[in-house]
């Protein structure tokens, strides 16, 4: 199961005592303040990890304090700093602050970090002739994790539309597969190969009428598309009940629209899927005539038509990549005329 909400309360180390403490010898029997430092607490770490893919050890592990400081010596010793506490996340996770639900970090890159809790700071000896202190606490705080998986292409449609029978044929990735709905109960993660190239795929599961208010928690699935390049909208061109697959179609599209209007920008590649049924030929002339678009046609069951999608597909992402980075370059030359 995808755990991708916990609450967790995160403690800095409390800084070291300050030393106080003199130095007396046969020429000096006032004796001299001698007492260090004491160092200061460990803070705590966030990491994006791709080794990771849930939020599930957060649930039940939800306490975390770094090591605290420790406190000076006599002879100008100083307290060392208490060991950093660093906390592995998955990659795509968002730290907020539970008390004002701003955003700390989105950590969104592997590798990328952050540190979200500072220790206290050390003690003053009294080395300096003043007199020590004893250090201070840790900042606490009760944060919140939300995780966003981080994939290419986002497959959505209603329930029982193919989706997971899709994922299974074109990477390596095994969802449930039944006749009936909701068979995928959170999102799934493959890695699709073309050529010497590769990219990801998240499975969402079917999402219905009011997804965008929560209904059947689609607003919990909808955010995991938030991050992908490109959106495959698949329509079951024979549905179970009877349905009508473009009323369908225009139905999950109002929904993301209502959901974001980032998400509803997305680039698409709308796919009928089950053309191995019978009557299917005569419902996909219906479907693109009504929708108006260009439309893939495949049966994942027989395996036809899905070279020609994965090929669409990871031209459609190399478009968005290519358009990405070109934003970015005229950002950075913005900044460059602005620094002149």
């Amino acid at each position: 199961m995808l755990i991708d909400q916990a609450k967790i309360y995160v403690t800095g180390g409390k800084g070291g005592k300050g030393c106080s403490s003199l130095y007396k010898d046969l020429f000096n029997r006032k004796g001299v303040p001698d007492g260090g430092n004491g160092g200061d607490g460990g803070d705590v770490i966030f990491i994006g990890d791709l080794n990771l893919g849930t939020l599930l050890d957060f649930r039940y592990n939800q306490h975390y304090r770094a090591s605290d400081g420790a406190h000076g010596g006599s002879n100008n010793k100083q307290g060392r700093k208490g060991r950093d506490l660093h906390v592995k996340v998955p990659v795509g996770t968002i730290i907020r602050d539970a008390s004002g639900g701003f955003v700390i970090r989105d950590l969104s890159e592997p590798g990328e970090q952050v540190i979200a809790i500072r220790g206290g700071a050390g003690g003053r000896g009294n080395g300096g002739r003043r007199g020590a202190t004893p250090g201070e606490p840790g900042s606490e705080k009760t944060l919140l994790l939300e995780l966003k998986l981080v994939a290419d292409v986002g497959i959505i449609g209603f329930p029982n539309a193919g989706k997971s029978t899709l994922i299974s044929r074109i990477s390596k990735s095994h969802s449930k597969i039944a006749p009936y709905p909701f068979t995928t109960k959170d999102p799934k993660l493959g890695v699709v190969k073309f050529g010497d190239d590769s990219f990801i795929v998240a499975d969402m599961p079917g999402l219905i009428e009011g997804a965008h208010a929560g209904r059947g928690l689609g607003d919990r699935f909808l955010r995991h598309i938030e991050r992908t390049r490109v959106l495959v909208h698949m329509v079951d061109v024979c549905p179970l009940d009877g349905g009508n697959p473009a009323e369908n179609y225009f139905k999950l599209e109002k929904e993301l629209e209502l959901y974001s209007a980032a998400v509803a920008a997305k680039p698409r590649v709308i796919v009928v899927s089950k053309m191995d049924l019978s009557g299917s030929e005569d419902a996909l002339c219906e479907f693109r005539d009504k929708v108006g678009k260009k439309v893939l046609a495949i049966s994942a069951v027989k395996g036809e038509g899905l070279e020609e999608f994965i090929e669409v597909v990871h031209k459609r992402i190399k478009n968005v990549e290519k358009n990405e980075k070109s934003n970015s370059q005229d950002r950075d030359e913005s900044f460059d005329w602005l620094s002149e």
